[in-house]
């Protein structure tokens, strides 16, 4: 966190209620004071010209990028996903597992509970996102069957001591019978249920939601799918209005129209975009890993051997400019899916998630073209385009 106390200036400034132009954002000691169409003279103003000042984006759901995954279980691996996520204006993020053997998955754990709890390079670690393990074979997309499990109280309590706390999110099949047993549980645990991978049919999915699991993990995708008469488990989140619809959105796992009718369905608050970006994210096209499976990218989309879509490449910037232009999301409301919906979901809102007064000064500076110019923690700059004025050298 910087002591200075300074303005942001910017062309567009995208509060918590609106765009603002030409406004001055005033930070002090790490914290978002004011935001206004005058600044005080007496204090310093970094002019960021025709520059759009965003709220620091949150991907709540990323397994990796420049070949490290989290299921390296390194905490080098983390923070190069750190300092990766921050080029692209990523604040923060829940390290995401993939299914692999327990005793793997545990130290991976353990290295997300360490990571929480460090300082790293770039985007903060908010926690683990466990995608994995407790799934079934038919939805099971890039995941190992092999190592599938039933989920205990006993593994929960397992995983969350691994991650010291910080086991923010479970993803897991609901058809099981002990499901909403389960469900109550982790909530009890205040970590949050997730539906994914996941043969279950929308009665199923319906009494799992009732019974306090939050949305569908990548909407569409590893699930039962809509049918006239069996709605399935996306039917099910996409109906109910508490459930939080995570949403790839790359044109590949999503066909346009379908985002628009997650939109529609949705709205902007039970919308979250995530990347699912695996370690080829930032890497040119070849053959990879994803927990025990190798994946092969070709023109930037992940498959396994049998044609399975294995996470992606994508960043957050570029989901937020395609559901601008191919979903007709209005750009604001965008841009809050990447930062402020996830931030409510995590319980994180009232410091992070968006452009407002007494929160933390966590922002993306972008150009129109949607290209990260810089990205901000705590009011410290954490990443800068070479190409753009030093502002890391004027804010310490």
């Amino acid at each position: 966190m910087t002591n200075k106390r300074f303005y942001l200036k910017a062309k567009q400034v995208f509060t918590e209620h609106g765009i603002k132009t030409d406004h001055y954002v005033l930070v002090d000691k790490g914290l978002i004071k004011d935001i206004s169409a005058t600044a005080n003279l007496d204090i310093q103003v970094f002019d960021l010209g025709d520059s759009q000042l965003m709220p620091g984006f949150i991907d709540m759901h990323i397994h990796g990028r420049e070949g490290c995954d989290v299921m390296d279980a390194k905490l080098s691996s983390l923070n190069t996903i750190s300092a990766s996520l921050a080029k692209h204006g990523v604040v923060g993020f829940l390290a995401t597992t993939v299914t692999a053997k327990w005793q793997d998955s545990i130290k991976a754990f353990g290295t997300i509970g360490e990571a929480a709890h460090s300082s790293l390079d770039g985007a903060q670690v908010l926690g683990a996102y466990n995608e994995g393990l407790f799934f079934t074979d038919e939805h099971k997309g890039a995941h190992n069957e092999k190592f599938f499990l039933r989920l205990t109280k006993e593994r929960v309590d397992a995983i969350y001591a691994a991650t010291q706390g910080t086991l923010k999110v479970v993803a897991m099949a609901p058809e099981f019978e002990d499901s909403k047993e389960m469900i109550t549980y982790l909530d009890s645990l205040g970590v949050k249920v997730m539906l994914g991978h996941t043969n279950a049919n929308y009665q199923q999915t319906v009494d799992a939601l009732d019974a306090g699991a939050c949305g569908g993990v990548h909407i569409f995708n590893g699930m039962s799918g809509i049918h006239h008469r069996d709605p399935g488990c996306a039917g099910a989140v996409l109906m109910d209005p508490n459930a939080i619809a995570e949403v790839i959105a790359d044109g590949v796992h999503l066909h346009p129209t379908i985002m628009q009718m997650v939109y529609k369905l949705k709205g902007p608050n039970k919308m979250a975009l995530i990347s699912d970006c695996i370690n080829a994210g930032g890497f040119s096209d070849g053959t990879y890993r994803l927990g025990e499976l190798d994946v092969y990218v070709k023109d930037g989309v992940a498959r396994t051997a049998t044609g399975s879509l294995a996470g992606s490449t994508l960043t957050l910037e570029k989901a937020i400019d395609n559901l601008v232009e191919l979903a007709q999301v209005p750009l604001l409301e965008a841009v809050h899916m990447a930062s402020l919906v996830p931030a409510k979901f995590l319980g994180l809102a009232d410091q992070i998630g968006s452009i407002a007064v007494n929160k933390r000064a966590n922002f993306a500076i972008l150009k129109d073209n949607q290209q990260v110019q810089a990205t901000m923690i705590d009011g410290k700059v954490v990443y800068q385009q070479e190409s753009f004025h030093s502002l890391a050298t004027l804010i310490r």
